[in-house]
């Protein structure tokens, strides 16, 4: 299925056809685990000829999907991308890499020093108006009102989005923990792959994600960072998986607080169970208008997901993952 197109997005408004098309061949790239790779360098070119035009569109209130990857994102994105004031951009990472070459934390398209976190400091006036640049052309050749962007990793990183768009809009998704993870496991063994003599996987370049998350992220968690030597080991695809929940999860909690104008959190079992309304609140809170087509896709769309069965984890996280659990429990 070639940009998350099927004949039930297209019964319901052809016209979107463009949208998704443009999106995934001009500016979406192609990751590590993907093919058509050699269509990366085109694109970088592309960006760069784009940063470079005259801003032919007004970014406004751009919205950003956020989250750990395997939570429905992708689907809420897709969803949200039969509003017809959107144009969604499926896990852009080619144009924040174009930016930012720090910010790659795969290695799809740059092999350097990476950073998990960026601060509104790091939001340069050249990296501003470059990313408004691309996202104005974007607008412009798609004929949508908003960017959609989803790009799940970006939740540590609100800072640096902030200082280039104030007036952004963020929807933090949570799924079950144990759902999470048993996608993330299954979605690296079937997708990742051995290529020159380097593992291509959920985690990166033979584990660069994995390394930087704990160098980077799992280090700032007290309770974590007492086992810091002992997670680094973890070699299990759910252990590994059910710690990235854990601080993922909990930096959206905590973003809810520092800035709860700008970031609205939003339960996957609930959007399946009822996305009317759960979706007319994500309408009422990033400003877009009712859309009856948008609600009538999501409905035939949605379908509650079949839960998984909890699974043995190593001690040291385990106490940590239910906690979290309890936690965005609580929030609902």
């Amino acid at each position: 299925m070639v940009a998350q197109i099927d004949m039930e997005y297209l019964r319901h408004r052809p016209g979107r056809l463009w949208s998704r098309l443009i999106s995934y061949a001009m500016f979406e790239g192609r990751p590590l685990t993907t093919r058509g790779q050699w269509i990366n360098p085109i694109l970088f070119r592309l960006f760069a000829l784009q940063s470079r035009l005259p801003r032919l569109k007004k970014v406004s209130a751009p919205i950003f999907i956020l989250g750990t990857g395997r939570s429905g994102t992708t689907i809420l994105g897709v969803v949200m991308s039969m509003h017809r004031d959107i144009s969604f951009l499926n896990e852009p990472k080619a144009i924040w890499a174009y930016l930012r070459p720090d910010e790659d934390l795969i290695g799809s398209y740059h092999r350097g020093k990476a950073r998990y976190r960026l601060d509104a400091e790091d939001a340069t006036r050249d990296v501003t108006s470059k990313i408004e640049r691309i996202y104005g052309f974007y607008l412009r050749i798609t004929g949508g009102r908003r960017v959609l962007d989803k790009y799940p990793e970006l939740i540590f990183r609100i800072p640096f989005l902030l200082k280039i768009f104030p007036d952004a809009k963020f929807i933090f998704l949570s799924r079950n923990g144990w759902d999470t993870c048993a996608s993330i496991t299954q979605w690296s063994s079937r997708l990742g792959v051995t290529a020159h003599g380097e593992t291509h996987d959920w985690w990166g370049v033979n584990g660069r994600k994995w390394n930087l998350l704990v160098d980077q992220i799992i280090s700032e968690h007290p309770d974590l960072s007492l086992h810091l030597d002992e997670i680094r080991t973890f070699s299990d695809q759910r252990a590994r998986a059910a710690t990235e929940w854990i601080v993922t999860m909990r930096e959206g909690l905590r973003l809810l607080q520092q800035h709860p104008a700008s970031v609205i959190h939003i339960s996957y079992e609930k959007l399946c169970a009822d996305p009317t309304r759960v979706l007319s609140e994500i309408c009422q809170f990033t400003g877009l208008e009712p859309d009856e087509v948008f609600l009538q896709f999501a409905r035939q769309k949605l379908s509650p997901p079949r839960p998984h069965l909890p699974f043995a984890l190593p001690e040291i996280i385990e106490e940590p993952f239910r906690n979290t659990i309890n936690s965005l429990e609580i929030r609902h």
